[in-house]
């Protein structure tokens, strides 16, 4: 009886010990964090998400400039291209429209959420106010994670991107989808992807119920001096 209850004690110990280390890992994406400049018990988190064939450091040379209240994470795609690039799914550009890597896109959707609970164990911020910002394929991806995941996402800032097929189906209906805050901007003279893209987006979220911020820019596929300005105006109101 003795030795059986030691048994249990050890099993009870190490699942402890289990739980402590799946809290201590390290998060399954690369990023980079800059503290909230106003320091308050629970900050809003905000997740930045670079385009195809770039990495963390790009939308993270922007966090400085980004309102002081939040917790802001530049994370890295988890597929490695050339060089320094990386990707949040492959993707066949030879053709138009491009013919995206559905698995990896899948995967990649699940990874983000997965991603936001390992944030937990390391840094305290406001569950209920997680804000996702992307350009291009950051875009897409903040669009497929938030259209998805209403309950774990308060809003989605998307710079020059579109909601992908793929995700339509596994869109959530409802009250907490239409509670869900989007800005949407893009460059008419945008050829990567077209202006229509966003257009058409912004019309599926309204009949979803959903109203998004929407502004066109005379511009390319890049993030302007006016259109970062309309998103940082949009994030100090959430």
């Amino acid at each position: 009886m003795r030795y059986f209850s030691l048994k249990i004690f050890l099993f009870a110990l190490l699942g402890v010990v289990n739980i402590g280390n799946a809290i201590a890992a390290e998060p399954s994406l690369h990023y980079l964090v800059r503290e909230p400049k106003v320091k308050t018990a629970h900050p809003p988190l905000l997740i930045l998400m670079h385009g195809v064939n770039s990495n963390e450091q790009d939308l993270f040379s922007l966090a400085d400039q980004l309102p002081d209240k939040y917790l802001v994470i530049s994370a890295q795609g988890p597929y490695k291209l050339g060089g320094n690039g990386y990707a949040w799914y492959h993707a066949d550009f030879s053709v138009s429209p491009a013919i995206i890597n559905k698995e990896e896109a899948e995967k990649t959707r699940e990874l983000i959420i997965t991603f936001i609970g390992q944030l937990k164990g390391k840094y305290t911020f406001d569950e209920s106010k997680v804000f996702l910002c992307g350009f291009s394929q950051g875009a897409i991806m903040s669009y497929s994670v938030g259209l998805t995941h209403p309950d774990k996402i308060k809003g989605i800032a998307v710079m020059s991107g579109r909601i992908l097929d793929e995700v339509k189906p596994k869109v959530v209906a409802g009250k907490q989808l239409k509670q869900l805050s989007v800005f949407i901007s893009h460059g008419t003279k945008d050829k990567v992807l077209a202006v229509q893209q966003a257009r058409d987006a912004n019309l599926y979220l309204a009949k979803l119920g959903v109203y998004a911020t929407y502004k066109e820019y005379m511009d390319g596929h890049t993030i302007n001096r006016e259109m970062f300005g309309d998103l940082v105006e949009w994030l100090n109101k959430q």
